[in-house]
């Protein structure tokens, strides 16, 4: 295999249209369609690949993070669009009441997209 194979990222969702409202409506990314599946094409040149799945189960850990520079304004700005963050109280990573996690590392947020897969911005300032 070759290093310089540009390699990319999948998950599954039960529904490609609402998939495709949320990552291209609500959370503003440039989306497209090809075959039945959805390409969301992220800064960088960055892609990752959404298909049908007829099984589909969500997936239990985060399958894509959303660097962000504050994340406070992040949180509000996705709350204001219809995104419900997730709530982790009386775990090892407890949420504030606005379903950010302070307890060391990256501040991180945690929200699902419509088919439940759990997906994150978290605070990772860009450079000087």
């Amino acid at each position: 295999m070759s290093r310089d194979t540009k390699a990319f990222s999948s998950f599954s969702v039960d529904d490609v249209g609402r998939a495709r409202a949320f990552y291209g409506d609500t959370l503003g990314l440039e989306v497209t369609d090809e075959n039945g599946m959805l390409t969301l094409h992220l800064a960088g040149a960055g892609r990752v690949l959404v298909y049908p799945k007829g099984d589909h189960a969500p997936a239990t850990y985060t399958v894509l993070n959303f660097p962000v520079d504050d994340i406070e304004r992040a949180v509000d700005d996705l709350v204001a669009a219809g995104v419900t963050f997730e709530r982790y109280e009386g775990t090892p990573v407890e949420t504030d009441a606005k379903g950010i996690f302070r307890g060391g590392g990256p501040l991180i947020a945690w929200f699902t997209d419509p088919a439940g897969n759990i997906l994150s911005v978290l605070e990772a300032p860009g450079p000087d």
